[in-house]
């Protein structure tokens, strides 16, 4: 089990998931969203990649737009 913080609230997962994984999973839309992990930046073109491992903790910012 992996349990990680995400935007302040704890979450588990059965098994390792990619950042874009994720994502896709909570219905985000990939190129509306910025995604901090454990302090740093993730660049969009590493999503695929970045794993979110045990107690990793994830800022997950959308954009919205508006006036």
């Amino acid at each position: 089990m992996i349990t990680v913080r995400i935007n302040g609230q704890e979450e588990s997962f059965t098994a390792a998931l990619s950042v874009s994984a994720f994502l896709e999973a909570k219905g985000y839309r990939t190129d509306r969203v910025a995604v901090e992990k454990n302090g740093a930046i993730v660049p969009r073109r590493e999503y695929e990649s970045c794993l979110i491992n045990d107690r990793d903790t994830l800022e997950v910012v959308s954009f919205v737009g508006g006036g």
